[in-house]
């Protein structure tokens, strides 16, 4: 299958979940926590979870599938393997705060090959092949050429981890220090695009699952910036890291 067509196919599955979360009734959805503090997983992630697995192993028989809401992750060295997160900001679904994403990227041979985050409430699909550019709605993006004394700077919490919560503001206000200001959606994924648009300079945090950043962290690099852990090395798509993204310049 072409990568056109493949991401195409792709994208109307993320679609058909959007639609989803947009007309949940999450007053009336069960509400489940997981381990760690403020670590809820609902209904609608897991029935986003089951159609996207099966829609995507439709488009993708070989391909091997890891989701967030299971307990058991199958390996990804070799061939496809769809890493998913079926809503990127769960709190913010549960609180309507309207800053959540269906993320779903594709590896191949253990590589970032395709990574599609798509943000229901303003209609916004990123998208991204390996070696082809990145997208918003089929137009191209780019990440800025502003400094990082220009820029914002965006930062996930680490909620679950509570103990990386202080370390995670010491080094927001290190970076506000530096920076215009500073900004948190609550959701890692969409921050990572945002900074792919241009919208903002750099993201950090302490630490993620692979679900949260395999589809940004290429949209990010095919829109020109650049991703590594914070210490510098290359992000793990088999485990958890931390993330630092940059316009490259920041």
């Amino acid at each position: 299958m072409e990568p056109k067509e493949l991401l195409g196919k792709i994208t109307d599955v993320v679609r058909e979940c959007g639609e989803i979360i947009l007309h949940a009734e999450r007053g009336k959805s069960r509400i489940d926590e997981k381990a760690g503090h403020a670590n809820f997983v609902t209904e609608y992630d897991k029935r986003i979870q089951q159609i996207l697995r099966k829609s995507l192993l439709q488009i993708l028989p070989e391909a091997v599938f890891v989701g967030e809401e299971e307990d058991i992750h199958a390996s990804i060295a070799k061939g496809y393997a769809f890493i998913v997160d079926p809503i990127d900001g769960t709190t913010n679904f549960i609180k309507d705060y309207h800053m959540s994403v269906v993320s779903v990227g594709l590896t191949l041979d253990g590589e970032k090959y395709m990574g599609v985050v798509y943000n229901p409430y303003s209609d916004e699909m990123f998208t991204a092949v390996r070696g082809q550019g990145a997208c918003l709605n089929d137009g191209p993006i780019h990440v800025s050429s502003q400094p990082l004394s220009n820029g914002l700077v965006l930062f996930g919490t680490a909620p679950y981890y509570e103990e990386l919560a202080k370390r995670s503001f010491e080094m927001a206000y290190d970076y506000f220090k530096k920076a215009l200001d500073v900004r948190r959606s609550g959701s890692a994924a969409l921050d990572l695009c945002s900074v792919a648009a241009g919208r903002a300079e750099l993201f950090f945090e302490l630490s993620l699952s692979p679900w949260d950043y395999v589809a940004g962290a290429l949209i990010l690099e095919e829109a020109g910036g650049k991703v590594t852990t914070l210490e510098g090395g290359p992000l793990t798509l088999h485990a958890g890291c931390s993330v630092l993204a940059t316009n490259g310049i920041a």
